[in-house]
Formats: C-alpha cells, structure tokens, sequence
C-alpha cells in the first residue's frame, strides 16, 4: 500500500527506522474505536518527530488456541493492511502468530519484540490489552517494564458511540442478527466481502440475473439472507473503472439447488460485464430477507425480481458516503 512499511517478521537487525510509536492490537474490524487508538498513536508520534506504527498478529490468535473454531474474522489480514494503510502510519509489524509464539511469556515479548526488534519509543494499547503467554501481559506491565527500559506508555479508554462501546464482537452479533446498517455505524463503514469472482453453477443466466460468485473463506458467516449491496473493484485491475456499483445479493446456501457451501452471489445493476476472476468488494447495506427454499426456478426468479426492485428502493435512500 503506498506510503505504509509492512515487516512481516520485525527483528532488531532489519534496515527500518527505529524509535516508532506503536499501537498494538488484533484490530479485527478496524472499527472506530480502532481508529481512535491508532489515532491516538499518530498524533503522538507527529508531536516528537517519530514514526507512527501498528503491531498486530496473524493468524488471529484465536485460530491458534480454538482450533477449527467456525470463520469470524471481520478482516482478513488484506482488508485489515488496507483499512490501516488509510490511517496514515508509515508501518505496520506483523508478528507471526503459532503455537509457538504463544508459549512466550509476556516480559520476553516485551524485551525481544517491542524493545529488540521495533525499538518503540513510545506504546499505545487498549483498556483491556492483554499478551504473552496465559495473558499475564497487561497494560499495568507495559508501564513497569516502560519505566525500566525507556518507553513510554498510554492506555486508550473505551471509545464511545452514544452509549454503547465500539466492539468487535458487538459487531459480529449485528452482524449475524442481519443488521448491517447497526454493524456499520460502529465500523464507520459498510461491512465488506473481499474476494476474486469464482465461476458459478451460471443459473442466475438463465433466468435473466447473472451473479458474481465470491466464496467466504476465513470471514465471519453473517445472518443468511438476501442484502441489498453495494459493489466496488479493487487494485490497478479494477473492472469498475473506480465506480460503486448497486446491487442485490443471496448470501447463503441456496437451499433451492441443493448448495452445500454457503458463498455470496451478488447480482449488480445495469452493468453486464465479465468479472471471473477479478477482485471486487461486496458491501452489505441492507438485509432484506432470509434465505429460503423456493419450489421452482420460475418462483425463484420471480422473487429475486421483487428483491432486486426492493433493493434499489432501500439503496436510493442510503446515501454514497454512509
């Protein structure tokens, strides 16, 4: 991403500039209270003449201590580079996360990757951070080992909406309760399906509605159903040409032709090109209904006809910026 340094394996020996402000964090979602604290650490890093950076972990830890757990992630590990790349720091340290990694006690952490490897100046964490091996690592540890060694140390309160705290598992539970408009205040964005078009079973031609097929690999299964969408390309190869294009989408099993897998098929509006193997960006707007069985495809296409026309009407009310 332009103007964002990615070390993917931080080591004290490595050519980058040291002394960074680093906020550290999973920061699965990037939602606004991600944003605050990455903020927090590029102002800081802009008052002293340092390097703003972002410390995050793949895989999600919780592919390493719940094996096999069912897919949650808000962002895999692209989205999440591109959403930090928009905050404007100029690094981000990917640290490799395994069983391995996991027995580390939380004081070698400290010395070996934050001192050692980054040589922060300055760390930034969320109220309730924890690291290391068992967790022991707290944020009242970062301040006596910061104390120690020369780093200083801010903790970020929870940030607020109204009354309610910015959460990434808050924003799971909207998400799979259908409620993508609630799950995008929080995220301060529609929520996305990222993905190359995967060539289909092509019914929706036959019945007048092709769709572009995205499987949902490591993402969070969100309630099934039809969404009004709103699509975009992505990269030097965007088949859009840079527009957002509306549209309705099944995501879901398709309980109709005997799916077993579920994947998202986005139908887009007034646009007939061919995007197999391009890379687009889904983004639920509104849920409109759950998915079901129809008797035939004459009644499935009559249906997807009436979702489609309802999903322009709840499209046309939502403004581009939302």
């Amino acid at each position: 991403m332009p103007g964002l340094r990615i070390i993917r394996h931080p080591a004290s020996s490595a050519p980058y500039r040291r002394g960074a402000v680093l906020a550290m964090g999973n920061f699965d979602g990037l939602h606004k209270g991600h944003a605050a604290l990455i903020d927090h650490a590029r102002a800081l890093a802009r008052d002293s003449g340092a390097p703003a950076a972002v410390l995050t972990f793949e895989p999600h830890p919780r592919n390493i201590f719940v094996p096999g757990c069912e897919p949650f992630r808000l962002t895999p590990f692209r989205v999440k580079e591109r959403e930090i790349a928009r905050l404007g720091v100029d690094f981000l340290f990917i640290q490799h996360f395994d069983a391995e990694f996991a027995k580390q006690s939380a004081e070698s952490f400290i010395a070996e990757v934050m001192v050692d490897a980054i040589g922060a100046s300055h760390i930034v964490v969320g109220h309730d951070c924890t690291f290391g091996n068992r967790r022991r690592g707290t944020p009242d540890m970062l301040r006596e080992h910061g104390a120690a060694k020369g780093f200083g140390v801010t903790v970020v309160d929870p940030v607020r909406g109204g009354d309610t705290v910015y959460s990434s598992t808050h924003i799971r539970e909207l998400l799979k309760a259908g409620k993508p408009r609630e799950a995008a205040a929080q995220l301060g964005r529609f929520w996305e399906i990222d993905g190359r078009v995967a060539l289909g079973d092509q019914r929706g031609r036959t019945i007048g509605f092709p769709t572009a097929n995205l499987g949902l690999g490591e993402y969070l299964r969100p309630a099934l159903g039809v969404y009004a969408v709103r699509v975009s390309g992505d990269g030097p190869d965007d088949p859009l040409d840079g527009r957002t294009v509306d549209g309705v989408a099944n995501l879901g099993l398709r309980p109709t032709v005997g799916g077993l897998v579920p994947r998202l098929e986005a139908h887009l509006f007034d646009i007939n090109r061919d995007l197999y193997g391009r890379h687009l960006r889904v983004a639920l707007v509104e849920f409109i209904r759950p998915e079901r069985k129809f008797a035939n495809f004459d009644e499935l296409k009559t249906q997807i006809a009436a979702d489609a026309q309802t999903a322009r009407e709840m499209l046309t009310a939502v403004p581009r910026g939302d």
